[in-house]
């Protein structure tokens, strides 16, 4: 869960952080080969691996900073901390976890939520997943739910022919950096035919100040299965910025069913930089939903190639920018083969002077005959000095294919006001119920616990209770 419950959120105004001197290692700030030799020796990794990490390293120097999106001109890689290992190793046992771990974990209502709601959790805290778990109904089906690192021990096959396929290290600057520091994230296997009825869930916290967190996750969702991941972000409030930069790979297999659901409620320090992208075959669908409340900047483009005939993508994107932030974010969706579709609805909310982009890229190939794609953005200004901005791309190579785009931008009228003020509500609570119908059917796309948690952030964040 993002939140135990609402009276909680007072709590958790900013977040707690813990010492980091029962750390079992950090690295000194920088990034060189000898940092990127130092995580894989230290993890027992199979020398490709590191072979992998080096190549990214030297990709990752020779390609210059975007020159579009969000202003990355403060961002100093020489300053961060690449590697933070918290523990020795991995529980699976909630009361094996550290005290000082659990306590923070225990706040943000992992437990309870995976005994009510979730069939598996992991949560990471910095580089490394501290604690996981499966339920043993899905176990048994031969549902794989690891860490990466775990994934990387246990089924190095299948890593090392998944591994960069569909997000290779040359795709961008920091999907390099990702792959020649990552640590931690998820490995899921769903085998054929298996429906997995309840969410699993992975918990990202960053604890520590100046760090960086790169996580890799891995998702094969094989023929006919059918999955629901959700990964939560949190990090506490610091006087310097931090950096996530994550990159996730998902591989939705024929007639296969996946969706993946991100609520990001980042203290606003933090440089959100993801790389997310899923592989499609034939018949088969995914699902993005992503909710980005946090961060200082953030540069986020889920996507999907539909590469199977009839693959089906669907992007579900909101994101809410407050003073000092700028939310850059969008969606990709690549269609390769015929009959295939797309929709991207794409939500914002800007306040206090905050911005938020849209950039989506859609792009249909010559053999993608008889394909469709929507795209819908909807911005909300809440004040005069908020600003948004729409920057889409479409590359169509058939002609026997149906692209549209739409995009409004409305903001909060006096008339809806003086409607709700009229009927004894106050303004502060008008504005809020005016906003939750603004997004109301993207929400919708969560479970019921979630959705509920999720009204309750945008609510605080509204009253500017939430970091």
């Amino acid at each position: 869960m993002v939140i135990k419950n609402g009276a909680n959120m007072a709590r958790y105004k900013h977040g707690d952080s813990f010492s980091t001197d029962s750390y079992k290692y950090i690295s000194k700030p920088g990034l060189s080969k000898k940092v990127i030799k130092e995580i894989s020796a230290i993890k027992n990794e199979p020398k490709w691996m590191l072979e992998k990490r080096l190549q990214a390293y030297e990709i990752f120097k020779s390609k210059p900073m975007p020159s579009w999106g969000v202003d990355l001109s403060e961002l100093n890689f020489d300053q961060i901390r690449y590697y933070l290992r918290p523990t020795d190793h991995q529980v699976s046992s909630w009361q094996d976890v550290p005290p000082e771990v659990k306590a923070t974990f225990d706040r943000l209502g992992i437990p309870e939520a995976e005994q009510k709601i979730l069939a598996g959790v992991t949560t990471q805290l910095d580089s490394e997943v501290i604690y996981g778990s499966l339920k043993n109904v899905w176990a048994k089906y031969g549902v794989e739910f690891l860490s990466m690192d775990e994934g990387l021990a246990k089924h190095a096959d299948l890593v090392k022919e998944y591994f960069g396929k569909v997000v290779p290290a040359g795709d961008n600057k920091f999907s390099a950096l990702n792959t020649a520091v990552w640590s931690g994230g998820s490995f899921v296997y769903v085998p054929p035919g298996v429906d997995v009825k309840l969410p699993l869930q992975a918990y990202f916290r960053i604890n520590a100040k100046s760090s960086g967190q790169f996580e890799r996750t891995l998702i094969i969702v094989d023929e006919g299965a059918k999955i629901h991941y959700i990964e939560g972000c949190t990090a506490p409030q610091f006087s310097s910025s931090s950096l996530h930069s994550g990159v996730i790979e998902i591989f939705v297999k024929k007639g296969a069913r996946c969706q993946y659901t991100t609520v990001q409620n980042w203290y606003k320090n933090i440089y959100n930089l993801v790389t997310q992208r899923a592989f499609v075959e034939e018949e088969a669908e995914m699902i993005w939903a992503d909710f980005n409340m946090g961060s200082k900047k953030t540069m986020k483009y889920p996507g999907f190639v539909l590469a199977g005939k009839g693959a089906k993508g669907e992007v579900l994107s909101m994101s809410l920018a407050g003073s000092g932030q700028h939310q850059d974010t969008g969606a990709k969706a690549i269609h390769l083969a015929p009959h295939t579709s797309s929709t991207i609805v794409s939500k914002s909310i800007s306040k206090d002077g905050g911005r938020a982009s849209y950039r989506g890229l859609v792009s249909v190939g010559p053999k993608a005959h008889h394909s469709k794609n929507t795209v819908v953005c909807d911005a909300l200004l809440l004040d005069p000095q908020s600003r948004s901005d729409t920057y889409p791309v479409d590359k169509v190579f058939n002609s026997q294919v149906e692209v549209q785009h739409e995009a409004t931008i409305s903001k909060i009228g006096d008339d809806q006001l003086f409607y709700l003020m009229s009927r004894g509500i106050t303004q502060k609570t008008a504005r809020k119920m005016i906003v939750n119908g603004f997004i109301e059917d993207l929400v919708r796309k969560l479970p019921l616990e979630y959705a509920v948690e999720m009204n309750d952030l945008i609510d605080h964040e509204m009253e500017g209770g939430i970091g």
